[in-house]
C-alpha cells in the first residue's frame, strides 16, 4: 500500500481519449453498457462484466444495509433505469440482493409518486434530495401530511445534504422538517462502480475496504493528511470489464480516519465540497460552487436559482447569480451583501423570470438539477 503513490494517476482525459484500451475482457463477455460524461465533449462509455454488475449488487446491498434498511423494506426508487444511467440499475440491483422490495418508479410524476406512497405505503425514498424535497411540498398541498406517510428513510444522491462539519445543510434540514425522518448521504462513480453510503451514525460515507482503495491528493497528485480537503482517487478492486488505478473523480472531498460510532474502522469519505474543474479564482479568493450553494439556501424565501462562471479579458473568475423572481424575496442588494459576508466575495445578482431559471435547471439531459454553468474561456 505505501507504494501506491508511486503508480501514475488516471485523469478521465485518459479514460475518455483511450476509451476503449481500457477494455480489459473480450467483446463478449461485456452485458451492461452506461455513459459517463467526459472531458472530450462526448459520451464516454463504461462497460460491465456479469461479474461487475453482481459485485455492483453487493456493492450497493452493503450501503444500504450500513444505515439501516433490511428485507423488510419496500424502496420507493425515483431514480431513472433508464437513458444509459448506472444509478437507477445499481440501486435496484442492491434492494434486491438485500431482500428488499423495490418499486421503479423512476422519473415518474408527482402525483404517481404520492399514489405509490398512498396505495403500497414504501418505507423508503430513493432519490435526489431536491427532488424529495420537492415530492414532500408536493404531497403536502394535496392534503396528505408527509411527516405522517410510511416513509421511514430517505437515500439521498447525486447532491450533498450536509457540510464539512457534518451538520445538516439547508437542504438535509428541509428534508428531515418536511418529512420527519433521517436522510441519508452517497457519493458513487461510474467508472468505478463504487458507492460511500452513510451509516446510522451520519458521520461520512463508510468506504467498502473490500472494493476500493481510497485516496485525497493535493494537486500534485501527492496524499495529503486525514480531514484535508483535496481530490478523491479510487482504485477499485475486482472489477473484470475496465479496471482503473488511481482514477481521479474530479470530486474535491476529505478523509475521516477516526473509528465510526458505528463500531466500524475503514475510512468514511466526508461531503463533496465541489468538483475540481469547477474552482473559481475570484479576486484572489478560491471558491467551489457548493460553498455558494450552502449560502445561498441559507436565506430565507429565495427562489430556484443557477451560476454561471465567466472569464474576463485577463481570464479572471467572475461569478453570476441567476434567481428566480419570487414574491417577497430579499432584495439584490441584500443578498449580494449577504454572500458577500459569507463568501469575501461579491458576486452579480440577476433576477430572471422563474420559468428561465427552471428551464435551465431541469434539463431533460441531466437526472437531477444543473445548477452550474462554466463557460470560462479554455486556453
Amino acid at each position: 500500500m505505501e507504494n501506491l503513490p508511486a503508480l501514475p494517476l488516471t485523469s478521465k482525459t485518459d479514460f475518455a481519449c483511450h476509451n476503449d484500451e481500457f477494455l480489459a475482457v473480450a467483446p463478449e463477455a461485456i452485458v451492461d453498457i452506461v455513459l459517463s460524461s467526459g472531458t472530450t465533449g462526448k459520451p464516454t462509455r463504461v462497460m460491465y462484466t456479469e461479474r461487475d454488475l453482481q459485485r455492483l449488487a453487493y456493492n450497493e446491498h452493503v450501503s444500504f444495509a450500513g444505515c439501516g434498511i433490511t428485507a423488510a423494506d419496500v424502496a420507493l426508487l425515483t431514480c431513472t433505469m433508464d437513458r444509459c444511467f448506472i444509478a437507477g440499475l445499481a440501486y435496484f440491483l442492491g434492494m434486491r440482493s438485500l431482500g428488499a422490495a423495490a418499486i421503479r418508479n423512476g422519473h415518474g410524476t408527482l402525483a404517481s409518486h404520492l399514489e405509490i406512497i398512498k396505495t403500497i405505503q414504501p418505507t423508503v425514498l430513493v432519490g435526489v434530495p431536491s427532488f424529495l424535497r420537492k415530492l414532500a411540498v408536493f404531497i403536502n398541498s394535496h392534503g396528505v401530511d408527509a411527516r405522517q406517510t410510511s416513509v421511514r428513510k430517505l437515500v439521498c444522491i447525486g447532491e450533498p445534504v450536509r457540510g464539512a462539519d457534518m451538520v445538516p445543510l439547508k437542504l438535509g434540514s428541509d428534508l428531515h422538517d418536511l418529512w420527519n425522518v433521517e436522510a441519508y448521504s452517497t457519493y458513487a462513480s461510474s467508472e468505478c462502480i463504487s458507492t460511500f453510503c452513510e451509516c446510522t451514525a451520519r458521520q461520512g460515507g463508510h468506504l467498502h475496504p473490500d472494493l476500493a482503495i481510497m485516496e485525497i491528493v493535493n494537486e500534485y497528485g501527492r496524499p495529503v493528511a486525514s480531514g484535508q480537503p483535496g481530490e478523491l482517487v479510487l482504485t477499485p478492486l475486482d472489477i473484470e470489464g475496465m479496471p482503473l488505478v488511481r482514477f481521479k473523480t474530479g470530486d474535491i472531498s476529505f478523509m475521516l480516519t477516526d473509528p465510526c460510532p458505528c463500531g466500524r474502522t475503514s475510512p468514511r469519505l466526508g461531503p463533496i465540497l465541489g468538483r475540481n474543474q469547477q474552482m473559481m479564482k475570484i479576486r484572489g479568493t478560491s471558491l467551489y460552487p457548493q460553498a455558494v450553494f450552502a449560502a445561498l439556501d441559507e436565506i430565507k424565501d429565495i427562489g430556484d436559482y443557477y451560476l454561471e462562471i465567466t472569464s474576463t479579458a485577463d481570464l479572471a473568475d467572475e461569478l453570476t447569480i441567476h434567481l428566480g423572481a419570487r414574491v417577497g424575496q430579499p432584495s439584490p442588494d441584500w443578498i449580494r451583501e449577504r454572500l458577500q459576508a459569507c463568501l469575501r466575495v461579491t458576486p452579480l445578482i440577476v433576477i430572471d423570470p422563474e420559468e428561465k431559471v427552471r428551464q435551465h435547471l431541469y434539463s431533460p439531459e441531466s437526472r437531477k438539477p444543473v445548477r452550474v454553468f462554466d463557460r470560462r474561456k479554455i486556453l
